[in-house]
């Protein structure tokens, strides 16, 4: 007898999934039997991640668009569905972070980080909550941050997008309780991606510090000593994802070694 995967037949469209947190989500939904669509603005590394995914055994494809730009979102999607059909699961991993002293913060600077964390999340739940709405039946996962829940010096636009995240994450999963969506957040710590090797750059820059030294740095702030690995955060979305999490919504699960908690 054939056993089937527990998301067989579903279709998960993961945001800035060409690498690190993304690709890891990607590649935990895939092994669990969804069907990928991987979205981003570099058509080489989206291509390159579906190849990866492939040799893994994981069916994906991917779309390009900026998440920051409503009408990239909505062609993006568009063809998603046209190629893969309905979407069921969305990961919202897409972000950017840039550190900067509060008095030095432009207008523009708040702005991107509004736009890419906070209204790319936006957009796309706006874009995938109908088919999901129509099944009966859907998972949106937001990839936030412990600065989401705490407050840290020299990214106050970045926790400010990523505090609305998990309060729109909050606020729409009432919305939908009745509707068999769910909503959550996970919120990662310091972990091994590409925003953390910005981090460390930037403390090697402001402090003199080498580079393990700085690396060292960020993860003091995690109670285990230790950096988070995408892995780790990609694990915590797949299990959302899961028909057995249908009671878990309007969470914001921190995944960082206990820093939020202290």
């Amino acid at each position: 007898m054939t056993v089937l995967s527990p998301l067989q037949g579903r279709h998960a469209l993961v945001t800035g999934g060409a690498r690190g947190i993304g690709l890891a989500c990607a590649q935990a939904l895939g092994a669990q039997g969804a069907v990928i669509t991987l979205m981003g603005r570099q058509a080489a590394g989206l291509q390159a991640a579906c190849e990866q995914l492939a040799a893994a055994g994981v069916t994906a494809g991917y779309v390009c668009g900026d998440v920051a730009r409503q009408g990239e979102v909505e062609q993006a999607f568009a063809a998603a569905r046209a190629a893969r059909g309905p979407l069921h699961i969305l990961v919202n991993n897409a972000g950017q972070a840039i550190s900067e002293r509060f008095d030095r913060t432009s207008a523009e600077l708040w702005q991107q980080m509004l736009q890419v964390n906070l209204s790319g999340v936006f957009h796309c739940a706006q874009a995938a909550l109908p088919d999901m709405l129509q099944a009966g039946w859907g998972r949106v996962i937001n990839v936030a941050s412990t600065a989401g829940l705490l407050g840290y010096a020299y990214v106050s636009a970045y926790c400010a997008a990523k505090h609305g995240v998990v309060g729109l994450t909050r606020a729409l999963a009432q919305e939908v309780a009745r509707k068999g969506v769910t909503v959550n957040a996970v919120c990662p710590g310091y972990t091994e991606t590409d925003i953390v090797r910005d981090a460390v750059a930037n403390i090697i820059r402001k402090t003199g510090l080498d580079e393990a030294a700085a690396r060292a740095r960020l993860a003091q702030r995690n109670p285990q000593g230790r950096l988070v690995q995408p892995q780790e955060v990609a694990d915590t979305v797949a299990w959302l994802a899961l028909p057995a999490s249908a009671s878990v919504n309007g969470q914001a699960i921190a995944v960082d070694g206990g820093e939020a908690a202290a």
